[in-house]
């Protein structure tokens, strides 16, 4: 048996902190020891194929034995595989040539070069196992939400550090606009990849996924959660506004109403988590005009034409409900694009124009371009369609003086008698 001596360390008590810090199994430990040992005994004799290595993990010590085959005092051409007879009879007086010799090894007796060479190989074995060990854990952890506490602020990323101390990188692309972070800061996010390169974990995270949105209606709805209540589709424009389409298998349960909660109160920790970002939550449905109609909310829609073969829609809307459609810089129709999947085109659904009509800025010399403006305003482009309306009706939608209306109303008629 040989143990470590007092000019040596305890290699297996050594491990057994690692073992600790790591949380690495028992088994696991036993045989990287024991490979560590073999791996340095190969470096030094060229083979350790006739070396038995004992861990014994409990005494915290380990055992090296060398198996030797006895051959003529002159036939010793590999000392490390064979030993002369008399060299043998010196242990047991009793051997004869071709039997084996075991004999204990001292390891420490290797010298300091071979002990300072186990301990690198260990801390090596050890820290390959921690990075698989990390690499296996977060893999399947993807798509869920981690928190982590701010570490580091750099120009194109941040660095994190979750309860363990283990690294995740949340970049620039995947912060939400008006993210703002200092050191020390608790930031939330999902898990988005987890890269592997050269054994070297990678974890990314993201707050601007769209499946971070909906992990977090999954931790705000217990309908969500229990399975209820369904996320269909998410489009999402990171911290400015978002799109969810919901939908409920329990015709009792409202999946609109669930998820916004009692006056906001379940979707308002999202908005505040999201930095303000405006989540519209609408119904799901397989009628794809239907669905198109509500992912335009708030615009109420007039009537529309798909085109199923290339994915595209027209939708035609009242003249007042065009800018809600569109929404803020394009938000409400590209979200409602993205949730669909469609291509969507809006366009005013003005009254028929027949043959004899006329276009308004036709009427330019007569009639101030502020006025001719303020009555498209109100979606009237024609003669005919501002001939439709009433006087009062005119006044009142247009804000213009009664006179000024009077003076239009004369000079479009008059093209007409």
């Amino acid at each position: 048996m040989s143990k470590t001596s007092n000019n040596g360390i305890n290699l297996v008590e050594t491990f057994a902190e690692f073992k600790e810090l790591k949380n690495i199994d028992r088994s696991t430990m036993i045989s990287i020891l024991e490979e560590s040992f073999r791996n340095v005994l190969a470096k030094m004799f060229g083979t350790d194929e006739n070396y038995d290595v004992i861990i014994n993990p409990d005494k915290g010590d380990f055992e090296i034995w060398r198996n030797r085959k006895v051959v003529a005092d002159d036939a010793v051409t590999n000392p490390n595989l064979e030993i002369s007879l008399s060299e043998a009879q010196k242990i047991d007086k009793d051997y004869e040539l071709d039997e084996e010799v075991v004999d204990a090894v001292d390891f420490p007796s290797f010298g300091r070069r071979a002990v300072l060479n186990l301990r690198q190989t260990l801390a090596s074995k050890v820290m390959d196992i921690q990075k698989d060990s990390l690499y296996s854990k977060y893999s399947e952890m993807i798509g869920q939400i981690v928190s982590g506490e701010v570490y580091q602020v750099w120009k194109k990323e941040i660095l994190l550090l979750d309860d363990d101390g283990n690294e995740m990188l949340l970049p620039k692309t995947e912060q939400i606009p008006n993210d703002f972070y200092r050191k020390g800061e608790m930031v939330r996010a999902i898990i988005a990849k987890v890269d592997n390169k050269n054994n070297n974990p990678k974890i990314m995270l993201s707050r601007t996924s769209p499946l971070f949105l909906e992990r977090l209606f999954e931790l705000e709805v217990p309908e969500i959660h229990d399975g209820l209540i369904t996320i269909k589709k998410i489009a999402r424009m990171p911290g400015e506004r978002a799109k969810v389409a919901v939908e409920s298998y329990d015709d009792r349960i409202d999946p609109v109403g669930a998820c916004v909660g009692v006056k906001g109160s379940r979707i308002h920790g999202i908005v505040r988590e999201l930095r303000n970002e405006n989540i519209d939550v609408i119904n799901y449905t397989n009628n794809l005009s239907l669905f198109v109609s509500r992912s335009l909310s708030p615009a109420k829609v007039s009537s529309m034409e798909i085109d199923e073969e290339n994915k595209k829609v027209n939708v035609y809307l009242k003249p007042e409900e065009i800018s809600q459609a569109i929404g803020k810089g394009g938000s409400n129709i590209k979200l409602a694009t993205m949730l669909t999947g469609y291509t969507i085109d809006v366009y005013r659904n003005d009254i028929q124009v027949d043959e004899e009509d006329i276009y308004l800025d036709e009427f330019a010399d007569e009639i101030d371009r502020w006025v001719l403006d303020a009555i498209k305003g109100i979606g009237c482009d024609t003669a005919k369609s501002v001939l439709n309306k009433s006087r009062e009706e005119l006044i009142e939608q247009t804000d213009l003086e009664e006179e000024t209306i009077d003076e239009v109303l004369s000079i479009l008629r008059s093209e007409f008698e």
